[in-house]
């Protein structure tokens, strides 16, 4: 009986070595092998991958460089002649720190009320036992096909006394149709019948199950779509140039937008207060750079929830 215990053992021992041996032999012969259409898809990928980069490369290097080396046009991606003339300009300049700062509170505003309005639309629509879900979904997803337009916009914004305040730049648009269907296909396709109904029978409401059950497990979607909404209301300028004629409320975008529409005239406006050392160009690439940051170090943290979190909500709808 020993015998044959130790028999299977050692047979049982040589198929995993094998097993474990032919995994390997797989991964080597993948490592190996490269066709065609391989190296295709890394050369369009690299090219994708230098479209974005390289712009912002650019950018950085002219906001880093002299005065005269931009003139010359001799810089490229690397910055020539180091100097921080014009990041001090825009620190010392309050009406583009005051638009950011009002820009920060704006997508800030507009993000958590876009994600309380799009779980809330989301999550009913996404349970079988809504009455007249389809229905529901028809309508809340009409206003991403057709539109009324931009008369019909700005009449409504003055109907309802909004133009010219902070609440014209969240309102408008804090509901998107597209988030709210990514959300709906992500909680559809992760969040299982059985386990509301369990909750239910412990005597849970909807509110418990939304706030302890569901919000918990989808962290991933979370991230994406704050990452969605505080993305696109930050670079947003459009509905300030429509809705907005005081400073104190024109964001940042708007500013910048109005630098590179004058740059054919050689001048960029700024406050008193900042002293102007530098050529329009770098002072332009300066302030892109100083707009652009902030937003992009909010990637990191959401960065481990948004591939997730867009893979598992496209893959149902």
């Amino acid at each position: 009986m020993d015998a044959t215990n130790v028999s299977v053992k050692q047979t049982n021992a040589k198929k995993r070595k094998n097993f474990e041996q032919e995994e390997e032999n797989a991964r080597s012969f993948g490592l190996k092998k490269l066709y065609v259409s391989d190296v295709v898809i890394m050369a369009i990928l690299v090219i994708l991958c230098l479209t974005c980069i390289l712009p912002f490369m650019h950018l950085i290097a002219k906001s880093l460089s002299s005065n005269s080396e931009v003139l010359a046009k001799n810089v490229y991606l690397f910055p020539k002649g180091i100097n921080v003339d014009a990041y001090r300009s825009i620190f010392a300049d309050g009406q583009l720190t005051h638009s950011m700062l009002f820009t920060v509170l704006v997508t800030v505003i507009f993000t958590l009320l876009g994600m309380i309005v799009t779980t809330c639309g989301a999550y009913p629509l996404s349970r079988k036992r809504l009455k007249g879900r389809s229905f529901f979904s028809v309508l809340l997803m009409f206003p991403m096909y057709f539109g009324a337009g931009l008369i019909p916009a700005y009449l409504l914004m003055k109907d309802l006394h909004l133009l010219d305040t902070m609440w014209v730049l969240i309102l408008p648009l804090v509901f998107s149709p597209y988030n709210m269907l990514i959300m709906k296909s992500f909680l559809q396709s992760s969040i299982p019948d059985s386990l509301e109904e369990s909750a239910f029978l412990d005597g849970a409401s909807n509110i418990t199950i939304l706030w302890k059950i569901v919000l918990p497990l989808s962290k991933p979607i979370i991230a994406t779509l704050c990452l969605f909404y505080a993305v696109g209301r930050w670079n947003a300028y459009a509905d300030a140039k429509y809705y907005i004629t005081t400073k104190a409320l024109q964001p940042i975008q708007y500013l910048l937008s109005n630098m590179v529409l004058s740059s054919a005239d050689s001048s960029v406006s700024l406050s008193e207060a900042a002293e102007v050392v530098s050529t329009p160009e770098v002072y332009q690439a300066a302030a892109v750079m100083f707009a652009t940051i902030p937003i992009m170090c909010i990637y990191p943290f959401v960065q481990k929830y948004f591939v997730k979190g867009v893979m598992i909500g496209a893959v149902k709808g």
